[in-house]
């Protein structure tokens, strides 16, 4: 500054320039001028840097408003696109509890059972309809809750329906209480009885043959079940009724089925040889088929396609007679087994001898039942001459006549030995079934008599009716069951393997042959 007090702008100048180009100078700094021109000397690369703060400062100003000054409708609707990846991974292990919800939720409506819990109250957003899929697994906060329940169920509902069917196959088949036909009256073949038949393959078939009135169905009936107590009205086999006997006819016609709980299969038959069917064709003027010119050959023939078919299905064929002996009745067994048809074989011994098919033709058991038996057809004597008489009549057959039942060995004879029999064969005395009424009412002692042997039952020469039965039904049980074919058959194929040889009996050329004959 000069003496007179101005300033000297030249030595001010050249300062400025002098510090403008020194090297650690960070710019030209105007003391002097106003403070709002700085900014046009500041350096380029402050100014770069100063630029990127304030744009930094400027972005961070814009990203914030976006996020934080959004109005609620809007934000509610961004936050599903960034969650909808997020959360898929998570419900992936409860897709299981989420299904299960959803089908008892169609069949019950909403579950209630939670609603006591604070997890309860979240299902109904959940259960809400028509929501996307996506959606609605994102919205179920509480599945562990329904997790465990439908868990529950889900267990529940196995062991629920396991004992079920596993009780249905260890449950035994139904059980018949009557009698259906196997053979109707008019000689043709019933499928019915298949309907109680199973795949098993241990079983006993056993039929029966006699002559009219001998107690066929009746022996049948008890064999099967029934006890001599109960009604006879409510056998499995009718009984002949009263009226029935008056008449003088015949209560079964054809063949009668019924299989037991033990899988036992009886067969109850018409009278063979019988006269009230005899009567019958000829008072109703019934048509005979074409091939049978006479109502009594019909009739016989009739009898021994029954026989035929009996000697070929069944294990054991009991013959039941009411007294001994009809002569007839052995001529028409022995005409039966002669047309029997033979035991189907397989093709590879189609060839084999004469001699080899004799071996493995089939022959069933045959039990000879005296039924009715009196009191002196239990004499030792007696029952000697009888084993002895139906041995002579059938030793030319090849049935198993003897061998196979013995009432020696059931201790019907306590104080017989067990060879005092010569020829034992196949034979069962029954008495009368009336005969233990009359026993419980013994005969009163005499005068003379101790008392002591007032009260001692009536003498009867034989066991109860009840007990015979009994040992009957054991034995014919306990018996022995031949292989009926070449192959094991169960029960459903025994109804085929029956209903093809009833089929081969009624078309049977020996059988024709022995019509004509007759003729």
């Amino acid at each position: 500054m000069s003496e007179s007090g101005h300033s000297q702008p030249g030595l001010y100048g050249m300062e400025r320039r002098r510090r403008w180009k020194e090297p650690g100078s960070i710019g030209p700094q105007n003391l002097s001028g106003p403070g709002g021109r700085e900014r046009d000397y500041l350096a380029p690369w402050e100014r770069e840097r100063r630029d990127a703060s304030e744009d930094s400062s400027a972005a961070l100003m814009q990203k914030t408003p976006i996020i934080l000054s959004k109005p609620p409708a809007e934000r509610s609707k961004q936050p599903p696109p960034p969650a909808v990846p997020a959360l898929p991974p998570a419900p992936a292990p409860l897709e299981k509890p989420i299904v299960l919800m959803k089908a008892r939720d169609e069949g019950k409506g909403p579950p209630t059972t939670g609603a006591p819990t604070p997890e309860g109250a979240a299902p109904p957003p959940a259960a809400a309809p028509a929501p996307p899929k996506g959606e609605k697994e994102g919205q179920r906060p509480t599945q562990p809750v329904y997790q465990i329940q439908n868990r529950g169920m889900g267990t529940a509902a196995p062991t629920a329906m396991d004992p079920v069917v596993g009780q249905a196959k260890l449950l035994p088949p139904e059980r018949m209480k009557h009698s259906i036909k196997l053979v109707d009256d008019q000689m043709n073949w019933c499928d019915s009885a298949i309907e109680y038949l199973l795949d098993h393959t241990d079983m006993l078939v056993v039929g029966v043959l006699g002559l009219q009135g001998t107690g066929k169905s009746m022996v049948m009936s008890l064999l099967s079940g029934n006890t001599p107590e109960e009604d006879q009205r409510a056998y499995v086999f009718r009984a002949q009724s009263a009226e029935m006997k008056e008449r003088g006819g015949n209560q079964t016609s054809g063949i009668d089925f019924f299989i037991t709980q033990e899988r036992i299969v009886f067969l109850d038959t018409q009278p063979i040889l019988s006269p009230s069917i005899l009567d019958h064709l000829i008072n109703n003027d019934r048509k005979l088929p074409p091939e049978y010119n006479l109502p009594h050959t019909y009739v016989e023939m009739q009898s021994l396609q029954i026989a035929a078919f009996l000697f070929t299905v069944c294990h054991v064929v009991i013959v039941v007679q009411d007294w001994f002996t009809d002569l007839s009745l052995y001529r028409f067994l022995q005409t039966a087994e002669m047309v029997k048809p033979s035991t189907p074989s397989p093709s590879h011994e189609s060839s084999s001898s004469a001699g080899s098919e004799e071996g493995t033709e089939y022959y069933p058991h045959l039990v000879f039942l005296q039924n009715k038996a009196r009191r002196e057809d239990f004499c030792p004597r007696k029952l000697r001459q009888m084993h002895l008489m139906i041995d002579q009549l059938m030793a030319h057959s090849h049935l198993r006549y003897k061998g196979t039942l013995s009432m020696l060995q059931c201790n019907v004879f306590p104080g017989l030995p067990p060879d005092f029999l010569d020829s034992e064969v196949n034979l069962f005395l029954v008495p009368f079934m009336d005969s233990e009424a009359e026993s419980e009412n013994p005969p009163r002692a005499g005068p003379g008599s101790s008392p002591l042997f007032s009260l001692l039952p009536g003498y009867r020469g034989h066991p109860s009716f009840q007990s015979l039965v009994s040992k009957l039904r054991s034995q014919v049980m306990s018996m022995a069951r031949p292989q009926l074919s070449h192959t094991i058959l169960t029960e459903k194929n025994w109804f085929h393997y029956a209903a093809r040889i009833w089929d081969g009996v009624k078309k049977s050329s020996a059988l024709a042959e022995y019509s004509r004959l007759l003729a």
